[in-house]
């Protein structure tokens, strides 16, 4: 878990700094090709760490709450299901 919570950290830290780079990006101007492609990078990346999140919650959450498989099975549909409609 420790090692997972530093890695996903990580992440949004660098997430954080590409969006930093976005707002300096408009700022200055720069092409719109270029903040584009600098937006659609960080889009890519909050949809990377959005899903290991959700492997997360369904691997050390819900796998010590589940009563039985089938409540284990709404629940992933759920999740997914939320995770879907944010997309």
């Amino acid at each position: 878990m420790k090692k997972d919570k530093t890695k996903l950290l990580q992440r949004f830290r660098r997430i954080e700094g590409q969006i930093r780079g976005l707002q300096r990006m408009i700022e200055n101007e720069r092409p719109c090709e270029e903040i584009i492609a600098q937006f659609a990078s960080i889009n890519g990346a909050l949809k990377s760490a959005g899903f290991l999140i959700v492997m997360h919650y369904i691997n050390e959450c819900l796998m010590r709450k589940a009563d039985s498989v089938e409540n284990l099975e709404k629940e992933i549909e759920k999740i997914i299901k939320t995770y879907i409609s944010s997309m």
